[in-house]
């Protein structure tokens, strides 16, 4: 979602670290770029223009650190005010310690409301929470249903009433979680095509009777500054307590992300990366700054990770590694926990300094893809003991699998290759429980 942004101040840092020295005007002139890529990404001016004066006074107001060349010191405090920009710290959800979550979603039509409605009800159902969806919008025709087909694919129950007026929807909807002990319940609030006065009358109506714990404002990251201006008008009538930003996988450039905060005064909490269930991330402003500044996010990298290896089957993947029983099948179930992580472009790009290398170069996913193929198309046995991989078995993998006998021997000698490693790193500390197959 920031690549252009990225590589701009990547551009930006790489002229100051030239200078033999920095003077205030070398980066006046570098921050002049960097305000030209901030409002390239569809930053607020306000914002932009804020931000550059708070860099520009800090970085030409400290002391040269001895050892430290000074544009390292500029990239610090860009990263510093970045953060705070952001919003400083990650804000949870809160959490009802008696009864269960009421958590309010509202925003415009087609901002992916209802979407973010079975995302994060399939990360409480994750944890083994129980999870009612209430479907209060009455104004959009076949919403109840779609909340319906969202609940079935995550697992969660679903409260419609199709006669009743969204308030009572609410009211009653809530007094159901609570009688049925359910841990986080869900309201599935109306949009409209645009911010009108039925809209926030409504939302009022709905706040001050079921007194939610989290009211979260979903905003579609696509839009940009028409976001933020929907934020701004929403904080003048509902006092929301997150916003929730979606499509950011696409080609939102990701202004919304970096004004949003800044302009309403309320934290950005979390961001939809896709279309499936488990696409959403917390929002944290220093990962998110990491990020932008083409650092990496390793901690997000590891979350990811911890969500979807079994440690378990970690512990036997090590075991196997150290006895050199690691097999064409233990290969295989690693690639499929490796996709369950997200596009490997994505993975990739939260390595430090990795992101900068992949600049112009696409990551083929459909590698893995070929790879799963070739391999599920072997028998037990082949899978087990590939060297037993003959002329005619590698012939009806390739056939089996839709790809070329040369495919077959370059995975077959990636394979060997693989254990040639792990044997040369018998003995040593730090050998890796899940090594990344490719």
């Amino acid at each position: 979602m920031f690549e252009e942004l990225t590589s701009k101040f990547d551009d930006v840092f790489k002229k100051l670290r030239g200078q033999g020295a920095l003077t205030p005007e070398n980066v006046k002139e570098g921050l002049r770029e960097v305000r030209r890529a901030l409002l390239e990404a569809d930053v607020n001016y306000k914002v932009a223009k804020d931000f550059v004066k708070q860099v520009e006074a800090k970085a030409t107001g400290q002391e040269t650190l001895k050892g430290i060349h000074p544009a390292q010191q500029v990239v610090k405090v860009v990263y510093d005010e970045m953060v705070h920009l952001l919003g400083q710290s990650h804000k949870p959800l809160a959490q009802n310690a008696q009864g269960p979550t009421i958590v309010m979603v509202c925003g415009l039509q087609g901002s992916g409301k209802t979407t973010f409605c079975g995302k994060i009800a399939h990360r409480f159902l994750k944890r083994q929470k129980r999870v009612l969806l209430v479907a209060a919008d009455t104004q959009r025709p076949a919403a109840m249903d779609q909340l319906e087909v969202v609940g079935q694919q995550v697992g969660a129950e679903t409260f419609v009433r199709r006669k009743q007026d969204p308030v009572t929807i609410c009211r009653d909807g809530v007094a159901e979680a609570q009688k049925r002990d359910f841990d986080l319940v869900v309201l599935d609030t109306a949009g409209r095509l645009h911010v009108d006065e039925a809209l926030m009358a409504e939302l009022e109506t709905i706040k001050s009777t079921v007194h939610p714990h989290e009211t979260l404002l979903v905003l579609d990251g696509l839009t940009g500054q028409d976001a933020v201006n929907v934020a701004e008008t929403f904080s003048q009538r509902i006092d929301f307590s997150g916003v929730v930003l979606t499509k950011m996988d696409g080609d939102a450039r990701g202004g919304a992300a970096l004004s949003v905060t800044h302009v309403t005064g309320v934290p950005l909490k979390f961001v939809g990366v896709g279309e499936k269930p488990e696409a959403l991330e917390d929002f944290h402003p220093d990962r998110m700054a990491s990020r932008i500044l083409g650092m990496g996010d390793v901690l997000t990298l590891v979350e990811r990770a911890q969500e979807t290896v079994d440690e378990k089957e970690a512990l036997k993947l090590a075991e196997k590694l150290r006895r050199e029983e690691f097999t064409l099948e233990d290969f295989l179930n690693q690639l499929e926990q490796l996709k369950k992580m997200g596009p490997l472009e994505d993975l990739l790009k939260m390595i430090p300094g990795v992101g900068k290398q992949l600049k112009n170069v696409s990551v083929d996913d459909q590698a893995l893809v070929r790879i799963q193929a070739m391999i599920q198309s072997m028998t037990p046995m082949e899978r087990n003991h590939p060297h037993i991989i003959n002329g005619n078995r590698r012939k009806r993998i390739a056939r089996g699998s839709g790809t070329s006998v040369q495919d077959i021997n370059h995975l077959l000698k990636q394979f060997r290759d693989m254990q040639k490693m792990v044997k040369s790193m018998k003995g040593r500390k730090g050998l890796p429980r899940m090594p990344l197959p490719f």
